[in-house]
Protein backbone atom coordinates (compact mmCIF):
# COMPACT_ATOMS: atom_id res chain seq x y z
CA UNK A 1 0.00 0.00 0.00
CA UNK A 2 1.63 3.08 -1.24
CA UNK A 3 0.83 7.03 -1.57
CA UNK A 4 2.63 9.93 -2.86
CA UNK A 5 2.82 11.16 0.81
CA UNK A 6 4.40 7.99 2.06
CA UNK A 7 6.70 7.97 -0.63
CA UNK A 8 7.72 11.43 -0.06
CA UNK A 9 8.20 10.56 4.08
CA UNK A 10 10.59 7.69 2.90
CA UNK A 11 12.08 9.87 0.12
CA UNK A 12 12.64 12.43 3.53
CA UNK A 13 14.01 10.38 6.09
CA UNK A 14 16.25 8.08 4.13
CA UNK A 15 19.25 6.91 5.77
CA UNK A 16 20.81 7.09 2.10
CA UNK A 17 21.24 10.42 1.88
CA UNK A 18 24.66 11.35 0.95
CA UNK A 19 25.98 13.49 2.94
CA UNK A 20 24.76 11.02 5.56
CA UNK A 21 26.55 7.53 3.61
CA UNK A 22 29.74 5.69 5.58
CA UNK A 23 32.27 4.44 3.24
CA UNK A 24 31.09 1.80 1.25
CA UNK A 25 33.82 1.01 -0.78
CA UNK A 26 35.69 -2.50 -1.28
CA UNK A 27 38.57 -1.27 0.39
CA UNK A 28 36.87 0.12 3.56
CA UNK A 29 35.23 -3.38 3.66
CA UNK A 30 39.38 -5.01 2.97
CA UNK A 31 40.61 -2.82 5.88
CA UNK A 32 37.53 -3.46 8.44
CA UNK A 33 38.01 -7.43 7.43
CA UNK A 34 41.73 -6.95 8.34
CA UNK A 35 41.37 -5.61 11.54
CA UNK A 36 38.65 -8.09 12.20
CA UNK A 37 41.38 -10.69 11.84
CA UNK A 38 43.74 -8.90 13.97
CA UNK A 39 41.32 -8.57 16.68
CA UNK A 40 40.09 -12.20 16.95
CA UNK A 41 43.90 -13.77 16.34
CA UNK A 42 44.84 -11.62 19.78
CA UNK A 43 41.80 -11.89 21.45
CA UNK A 44 39.20 -14.75 20.68
CA UNK A 45 40.11 -18.24 21.73
CA UNK A 46 37.74 -19.16 19.65
CA UNK A 47 39.11 -18.28 16.21
CA UNK A 48 42.86 -18.63 17.81
CA UNK A 49 42.22 -22.45 17.57
CA UNK A 50 40.06 -22.51 14.78
CA UNK A 51 42.81 -20.21 12.58
CA UNK A 52 45.52 -22.69 14.08
CA UNK A 53 43.67 -25.62 13.11
CA UNK A 54 43.17 -24.89 9.65
CA UNK A 55 46.36 -23.64 8.84
CA UNK A 56 45.54 -19.48 8.19
CA UNK A 57 47.64 -16.89 8.14
CA UNK A 58 46.27 -13.79 8.43
CA UNK A 59 48.80 -11.92 6.37
CA UNK A 60 47.94 -13.53 3.21
CA UNK A 61 44.59 -11.95 2.90
CA UNK A 62 45.31 -8.85 0.93
CA UNK A 63 42.35 -8.68 -1.37
CA UNK A 64 38.34 -8.83 -1.11
CA UNK A 65 38.42 -12.67 -2.90
CA UNK A 66 41.31 -13.56 -0.46
CA UNK A 67 38.47 -14.03 1.98
CA UNK A 68 37.73 -17.42 0.51
CA UNK A 69 41.16 -18.61 2.42
CA UNK A 70 39.05 -18.18 5.66
CA UNK A 71 37.63 -21.52 7.09
CA UNK A 72 33.63 -21.10 7.44
CA UNK A 73 32.13 -20.83 11.19
CA UNK A 74 28.46 -23.08 11.80
CA UNK A 75 25.94 -22.93 14.61
CA UNK A 76 27.26 -26.67 15.49
CA UNK A 77 30.51 -24.54 16.33
CA UNK A 78 28.95 -21.72 18.21
CA UNK A 79 26.69 -24.21 20.44
CA UNK A 80 29.44 -26.50 21.20
CA UNK A 81 31.02 -23.02 22.72
CA UNK A 82 28.38 -22.65 25.32
CA UNK A 83 28.67 -20.82 27.65
CA UNK A 84 30.59 -17.99 26.88
CA UNK A 85 33.52 -19.41 24.13
CA UNK A 86 33.16 -16.70 21.28
CA UNK A 87 33.45 -14.44 23.87
CA UNK A 88 36.24 -11.86 21.88
CA UNK A 89 37.41 -9.16 24.37
CA UNK A 90 38.11 -9.24 28.56
CA UNK A 91 35.14 -9.44 30.65
CA UNK A 92 34.53 -5.73 31.78
CA UNK A 93 33.91 -5.05 27.81
CA UNK A 94 30.83 -6.71 28.02
CA UNK A 95 27.62 -5.23 28.98
CA UNK A 96 24.42 -7.52 27.55
CA UNK A 97 24.32 -11.70 26.85
CA UNK A 98 21.58 -12.73 23.70
CA UNK A 99 20.26 -16.39 23.32
CA UNK A 100 19.33 -17.81 20.58
CA UNK A 101 16.46 -20.85 21.92
CA UNK A 102 18.10 -23.84 21.81
CA UNK A 103 15.07 -25.69 20.77
CA UNK A 104 17.51 -28.52 19.06
CA UNK A 105 20.59 -28.19 21.30
CA UNK A 106 22.52 -26.36 23.41
CA UNK A 107 21.53 -22.28 23.13
CA UNK A 108 24.23 -19.84 21.75
CA UNK A 109 25.20 -17.21 23.54
CA UNK A 110 26.12 -13.84 22.04
CA UNK A 111 28.26 -11.23 24.45
CA UNK A 112 27.74 -7.76 23.05
CA UNK A 113 30.00 -4.99 24.15
CA UNK A 114 28.53 -1.48 24.41
CA UNK A 115 29.91 -0.70 20.77
CA UNK A 116 28.01 -3.61 19.42
CA UNK A 117 24.84 -2.59 21.30
CA UNK A 118 25.32 1.04 19.90
CA UNK A 119 26.02 -0.16 15.66
CA UNK A 120 22.45 -2.32 16.37
CA UNK A 121 20.55 0.17 17.34
CA UNK A 122 22.33 2.48 14.67
CA UNK A 123 21.39 -0.45 12.39
CA UNK A 124 18.06 -0.89 13.36
CA UNK A 125 16.99 2.91 13.19
CA UNK A 126 18.26 3.28 9.86
CA UNK A 127 15.64 0.67 9.00
CA UNK A 128 13.03 2.87 10.72
CA UNK A 129 13.97 5.59 8.53
CA UNK A 130 13.83 3.73 5.75
CA UNK A 131 10.03 2.80 5.77
CA UNK A 132 9.56 6.37 5.94
CA UNK A 133 9.47 6.47 10.21
CA UNK A 134 10.49 9.59 11.98
CA UNK A 135 10.99 11.03 15.83
CA UNK A 136 7.13 11.44 15.33
CA UNK A 137 6.14 8.15 14.94
CA UNK A 138 4.65 5.92 17.94
CA UNK A 139 5.87 1.70 17.46
CA UNK A 140 4.32 -0.89 19.09
CA UNK A 141 6.95 -3.52 19.60
CA UNK A 142 5.18 -7.53 19.87
CA UNK A 143 7.94 -9.49 19.17
CA UNK A 144 9.91 -11.07 22.97
CA UNK A 145 12.01 -9.70 25.05
CA UNK A 146 14.38 -10.93 27.24
CA UNK A 147 17.27 -13.51 26.26
CA UNK A 148 16.26 -13.36 22.56
CA UNK A 149 17.10 -10.48 20.42
CA UNK A 150 13.80 -9.49 19.07
CA UNK A 151 11.95 -6.57 21.63
CA UNK A 152 14.98 -5.17 22.31
CA UNK A 153 16.31 -4.70 19.28
CA UNK A 154 13.27 -2.44 17.48
CA UNK A 155 13.04 -1.05 20.82
CA UNK A 156 16.78 0.60 21.02
CA UNK A 157 15.67 1.47 17.01
CA UNK A 158 13.15 3.50 18.02
CA UNK A 159 14.92 5.33 21.12
CA UNK A 160 17.75 6.01 18.54
CA UNK A 161 15.21 7.35 15.99
CA UNK A 162 13.47 9.57 18.88
CA UNK A 163 9.90 7.80 18.28
CA UNK A 164 7.98 6.32 21.20
CA UNK A 165 8.23 2.96 22.07
CA UNK A 166 5.40 0.67 22.69
CA UNK A 167 6.84 -2.15 24.50
CA UNK A 168 4.18 -4.81 24.48
CA UNK A 169 5.89 -7.93 23.89
CA UNK A 170 4.22 -10.76 22.71
CA UNK A 171 0.71 -12.14 22.95
CA UNK A 172 -2.19 -10.64 25.28
CA UNK A 173 -4.15 -9.29 22.32
CA UNK A 174 -6.64 -7.75 24.25
CA UNK A 175 -4.05 -5.34 25.49
CA UNK A 176 -2.45 -5.20 21.93
CA UNK A 177 -5.75 -3.72 20.71
CA UNK A 178 -6.13 -1.44 23.90
CA UNK A 179 -3.05 0.79 22.56
CA UNK A 180 -3.24 0.53 19.17
CA UNK A 181 -6.44 2.50 19.81
CA UNK A 182 -5.63 4.50 22.90
CA UNK A 183 -1.70 5.18 22.07
CA UNK A 184 -2.37 5.84 18.42
CA UNK A 185 0.44 3.39 17.30
CA UNK A 186 1.47 4.30 14.11
CA UNK A 187 3.70 1.48 13.60
CA UNK A 188 3.72 -2.09 14.12
CA UNK A 189 6.42 -4.42 14.68
CA UNK A 190 5.59 -8.74 14.41
CA UNK A 191 6.40 -11.39 13.20
CA UNK A 192 4.25 -12.32 10.51
CA UNK A 193 2.23 -14.55 12.07
CA UNK A 194 1.18 -11.96 14.62
CA UNK A 195 0.99 -9.36 12.39
CA UNK A 196 -2.08 -11.59 10.44
CA UNK A 197 -3.62 -12.79 13.91
CA UNK A 198 -3.95 -9.03 14.60
CA UNK A 199 -5.33 -7.88 11.34
CA UNK A 200 -7.97 -10.83 11.25
CA UNK A 201 -9.05 -9.65 15.08
CA UNK A 202 -9.14 -6.25 14.06
CA UNK A 203 -11.43 -6.66 11.51
CA UNK A 204 -14.09 -9.17 13.00
CA UNK A 205 -14.22 -6.21 15.87
CA UNK A 206 -14.91 -3.41 13.02
CA UNK A 207 -11.98 -1.48 14.40
CA UNK A 208 -9.55 -0.78 11.13
CA UNK A 209 -11.29 2.60 10.38
CA UNK A 210 -10.67 3.28 14.42
CA UNK A 211 -6.81 2.34 14.29
CA UNK A 212 -3.70 4.50 13.22
CA UNK A 213 -0.99 2.32 11.40
CA UNK A 214 0.72 2.92 8.07
CA UNK A 215 3.42 0.98 8.68
CA UNK A 216 4.14 -2.94 9.26
CA UNK A 217 8.04 -3.75 10.23
CA UNK A 218 7.48 -7.40 10.01
CA UNK A 219 10.36 -9.98 10.09
CA UNK A 220 11.28 -13.28 11.82
CA UNK A 221 10.11 -16.07 9.72
CA UNK A 222 9.04 -16.15 5.84
CA UNK A 223 5.82 -14.49 4.75
CA UNK A 224 4.36 -15.42 1.29
CA UNK A 225 3.53 -12.58 -1.27
CA UNK A 226 -0.38 -13.08 -0.44
CA UNK A 227 0.39 -13.30 3.30
CA UNK A 228 1.79 -10.03 3.11
CA UNK A 229 -0.77 -9.04 0.94
CA UNK A 230 -3.55 -9.76 3.32
CA UNK A 231 -1.38 -7.50 6.13
CA UNK A 232 -1.23 -5.06 4.03
CA UNK A 233 -4.96 -4.78 2.88
CA UNK A 234 -6.34 -5.61 6.04
CA UNK A 235 -4.47 -3.48 8.42
CA UNK A 236 -4.24 -0.72 5.61
CA UNK A 237 -0.36 -0.23 6.00
CA UNK A 238 2.29 -0.94 3.96
CA UNK A 239 5.17 -3.43 4.82
CA UNK A 240 9.12 -3.48 5.42
CA UNK A 241 10.59 -6.83 5.69
CA UNK A 242 13.04 -7.00 7.91
CA UNK A 243 15.78 -9.20 8.52
CA UNK A 244 18.34 -10.44 11.19
CA UNK A 245 19.58 -13.32 13.54
CA UNK A 246 20.58 -13.49 16.64
CA UNK A 247 24.02 -14.78 15.96
CA UNK A 248 24.40 -11.40 13.69
CA UNK A 249 22.83 -8.51 16.30
CA UNK A 250 19.76 -9.79 16.22
CA UNK A 251 17.13 -7.96 13.87
CA UNK A 252 18.01 -4.86 11.67
CA UNK A 253 20.46 -6.05 9.45
CA UNK A 254 18.52 -5.35 6.51
CA UNK A 255 15.28 -4.55 5.04
CA UNK A 256 13.33 -3.46 2.05
CA UNK A 257 12.50 -0.08 0.79
CA UNK A 258 9.76 1.35 -0.77
CA UNK A 259 10.89 -0.65 -3.97
CA UNK A 260 10.17 -3.74 -2.30
CA UNK A 261 12.74 -5.27 -4.83
CA UNK A 262 15.09 -6.93 -2.26
CA UNK A 263 16.50 -5.86 1.38
CA UNK A 264 19.15 -3.60 1.64
CA UNK A 265 21.61 -4.70 3.81
CA UNK A 266 24.36 -2.67 6.35
CA UNK A 267 27.12 -3.41 4.15
CA UNK A 268 29.64 -0.86 6.77
CA UNK A 269 29.35 -3.14 9.39
CA UNK A 270 28.79 -6.59 7.12
CA UNK A 271 30.38 -8.71 4.80
CA UNK A 272 27.79 -10.64 2.73
CA UNK A 273 28.61 -13.98 0.41
CA UNK A 274 26.68 -16.67 -1.25
CA UNK A 275 27.98 -20.07 -1.68
CA UNK A 276 26.96 -23.60 -2.94
CA UNK A 277 25.61 -25.04 0.03
CA UNK A 278 26.71 -28.44 -0.76
CA UNK A 279 30.06 -27.60 -2.53
CA UNK A 280 30.96 -24.30 -0.34
CA UNK A 281 32.19 -22.26 -3.67
CA UNK A 282 31.49 -18.98 -4.07
CA UNK A 283 29.24 -17.95 -6.22
CA UNK A 284 28.64 -15.26 -8.18
CA UNK A 285 26.22 -12.26 -7.64
CA UNK A 286 22.70 -12.99 -9.28
CA UNK A 287 23.29 -16.76 -8.39
CA UNK A 288 21.28 -18.26 -5.53
CA UNK A 289 22.91 -19.86 -2.55
CA UNK A 290 23.38 -20.11 1.12
CA UNK A 291 24.34 -16.63 2.73
CA UNK A 292 27.57 -16.29 4.68
CA UNK A 293 27.84 -13.21 6.62
CA UNK A 294 31.20 -11.63 8.33
CA UNK A 295 30.69 -8.82 11.19
CA UNK A 296 33.40 -6.69 10.28
CA UNK A 297 32.84 -4.02 13.48
CA UNK A 298 31.42 -6.31 16.17
CA UNK A 299 33.44 -6.68 19.59
CA UNK A 300 32.19 -8.98 21.97
CA UNK A 301 31.71 -12.11 19.56
CA UNK A 302 32.79 -11.56 15.74
CA UNK A 303 31.84 -14.20 13.23
CA UNK A 304 33.92 -15.08 9.41
CA UNK A 305 32.40 -16.36 7.27
CA UNK A 306 28.96 -18.15 9.31
CA UNK A 307 26.83 -20.03 7.16
CA UNK A 308 23.35 -18.81 8.46
CA UNK A 309 21.84 -21.46 5.97
CA UNK A 310 19.14 -18.85 4.91
CA UNK A 311 18.59 -19.53 0.55
CA UNK A 312 19.17 -16.04 -1.26
CA UNK A 313 21.17 -14.45 -3.79
CA UNK A 314 23.05 -11.00 -4.13
CA UNK A 315 21.09 -8.70 -6.30
CA UNK A 316 23.88 -7.25 -8.47
CA UNK A 317 21.50 -4.53 -9.68
CA UNK A 318 21.49 -0.70 -8.17
CA UNK A 319 18.13 -0.44 -7.02
CA UNK A 320 15.51 2.04 -8.49
CA UNK A 321 15.22 3.60 -4.81
CA UNK A 322 18.84 5.26 -5.03
CA UNK A 323 20.10 3.64 -2.09
CA UNK A 324 23.44 2.56 -3.08
CA UNK A 325 23.56 -0.41 0.05
CA UNK A 326 23.67 -3.50 -1.89
CA UNK A 327 20.57 -6.23 -1.43
CA UNK A 328 19.73 -9.42 -1.18
CA UNK A 329 16.55 -10.74 -2.36
CA UNK A 330 13.55 -12.24 0.04
CA UNK A 331 14.82 -15.73 1.51
CA UNK A 332 13.47 -18.83 -0.66
CA UNK A 333 14.11 -20.62 3.06
CA UNK A 334 16.82 -22.35 4.76
CA UNK A 335 18.46 -25.26 3.93
CA UNK A 336 17.58 -26.89 6.91
CA UNK A 337 13.94 -26.21 6.37
CA UNK A 338 14.05 -28.66 2.70
CA UNK A 339 11.62 -31.44 2.46
CA UNK A 340 12.55 -34.10 0.62
CA UNK A 341 9.69 -36.16 -0.48
CA UNK A 342 9.66 -38.81 -3.34
CA UNK A 343 13.49 -38.01 -4.22
CA UNK A 344 12.29 -34.25 -4.86
CA UNK A 345 13.60 -31.84 -2.23
CA UNK A 346 11.21 -28.92 -1.81
CA UNK A 347 11.69 -25.25 -0.08
CA UNK A 348 8.86 -23.32 1.20
CA UNK A 349 9.33 -20.66 -1.34
CA UNK A 350 8.48 -22.99 -3.63
CA UNK A 351 5.19 -23.94 -1.94
CA UNK A 352 4.18 -20.35 -1.53
CA UNK A 353 5.14 -19.47 -5.28
CA UNK A 354 2.54 -22.45 -5.69
CA UNK A 355 -0.42 -20.80 -3.95
CA UNK A 356 0.55 -17.52 -5.58
CA UNK A 357 -0.40 -19.04 -8.92
CA UNK A 358 -4.47 -20.56 -7.75
CA UNK A 359 -6.92 -18.05 -7.11
CA UNK A 360 -9.21 -17.61 -3.82
CA UNK A 361 -6.43 -19.61 -2.19
CA UNK A 362 -5.33 -18.14 1.37
CA UNK A 363 -1.45 -17.68 2.66
CA UNK A 364 -1.88 -20.47 5.66
CA UNK A 365 -1.00 -23.85 5.29
CA UNK A 366 -0.45 -26.53 6.68
CA UNK A 367 1.40 -30.24 5.06
CA UNK A 368 1.75 -33.29 7.37
CA UNK A 369 4.03 -35.85 5.81
CA UNK A 370 3.54 -39.64 6.48
CA UNK A 371 5.09 -42.57 5.45
CA UNK A 372 2.99 -46.24 5.17
CA UNK A 373 4.85 -49.09 4.41
CA UNK A 374 7.82 -47.13 3.29
CA UNK A 375 5.65 -44.93 0.61
CA UNK A 376 5.97 -41.22 1.69
CA UNK A 377 2.63 -39.06 1.35
CA UNK A 378 1.62 -35.31 1.33
CA UNK A 379 -1.15 -33.45 3.00
CA UNK A 380 -1.32 -30.10 1.86
CA UNK A 381 -4.02 -28.62 4.14
CA UNK A 382 -4.85 -25.09 2.79
CA UNK A 383 -7.16 -22.42 3.66
CA UNK A 384 -9.49 -21.29 0.65
CA UNK A 385 -12.31 -18.87 0.29
CA UNK A 386 -15.81 -20.52 0.18
CA UNK A 387 -14.57 -23.96 1.34
CA UNK A 388 -18.23 -24.99 2.23
CA UNK A 389 -19.14 -25.11 -1.56
CA UNK A 390 -18.19 -28.61 -2.65
CA UNK A 391 -17.35 -27.28 -6.53
CA UNK A 392 -15.32 -24.70 -5.35
CA UNK A 393 -13.65 -26.71 -2.69
CA UNK A 394 -12.85 -29.32 -5.77
CA UNK A 395 -11.85 -27.52 -7.96
CA UNK A 396 -9.17 -25.66 -6.08
CA UNK A 397 -8.04 -28.86 -5.05
CA UNK A 398 -7.38 -29.54 -8.11
CA UNK A 399 -5.93 -26.42 -9.40
CA UNK A 400 -3.40 -26.81 -6.19
CA UNK A 401 -2.56 -30.53 -7.19
CA UNK A 402 -1.79 -29.84 -10.80
CA UNK A 403 0.53 -26.39 -9.69
CA UNK A 404 2.51 -29.26 -7.58
CA UNK A 405 2.79 -31.37 -10.50
CA UNK A 406 3.13 -28.43 -12.97
CA UNK A 407 6.12 -26.34 -10.73
CA UNK A 408 7.28 -29.00 -8.07
CA UNK A 409 7.42 -32.07 -9.89
CA UNK A 410 5.38 -34.07 -7.08
CA UNK A 411 1.21 -35.14 -6.39
CA UNK A 412 -0.02 -34.55 -3.15
CA UNK A 413 -3.40 -34.70 -1.24
CA UNK A 414 -5.10 -31.83 -0.96
CA UNK A 415 -7.30 -30.79 1.69
CA UNK A 416 -9.07 -27.09 1.60
CA UNK A 417 -10.33 -25.67 4.97
CA UNK A 418 -12.50 -22.77 5.47
CA UNK A 419 -10.54 -19.44 6.26
CA UNK A 420 -9.25 -19.02 9.93
CA UNK A 421 -9.70 -22.67 10.46
CA UNK A 422 -5.79 -23.54 10.22
CA UNK A 423 -4.33 -22.38 13.66
CA UNK A 424 -2.98 -18.91 14.56
CA UNK A 425 0.39 -17.71 15.98
CA UNK A 426 1.40 -15.07 18.43
CA UNK A 427 5.12 -15.96 17.37
CA UNK A 428 6.25 -18.39 14.51
CA UNK A 429 3.21 -20.35 12.47
CA UNK A 430 4.57 -24.16 12.34
CA UNK A 431 3.74 -25.61 9.17
CA UNK A 432 5.47 -28.31 8.10
CA UNK A 433 4.54 -31.48 10.36
CA UNK A 434 6.77 -34.99 9.36
CA UNK A 435 5.47 -37.96 10.93
CA UNK A 436 7.51 -40.01 8.99
CA UNK A 437 10.47 -41.05 11.89
CA UNK A 438 7.48 -41.49 14.19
Amino acid sequence: MCNDSRDNEIAQNNPCQKEELPDLSEEDQLAKLKDLLKRVTSGSPFYQKKFEEAGVDIGSIKTPEDIAKLPFTTKEELRDAYPLGLQAVPDEEIIRIHSSSGTTGSPVIIPYTQKDVDVWAEMMMRCYRMAGLTNKDRIQITPGYGLWTAGIGFQAGAERLGAMAVPMGPGNTEKQLQMLLDLKSTALASTSSYALLLAEEINKRGLKDRINLKVGIIGSERWSPKMRARIEDELGIESFDIFGLTEIYGPGIALDCSMHDGLHYWSDHLLFEIIDPVTEEKLPDGTLGELVITTLTKEGAPLIRYRTRDLTRIIPEACECGCPFPRIDRLLGRTDDRIKIKGVNVYPGQIEDVIQRVEGVSSEYQIILERDQGRDSMLFRVEIDGADDPEKNAGSAKALNKAFRDFIGISVNVECVGMGELPRSEKKSKRVFDNRDQ
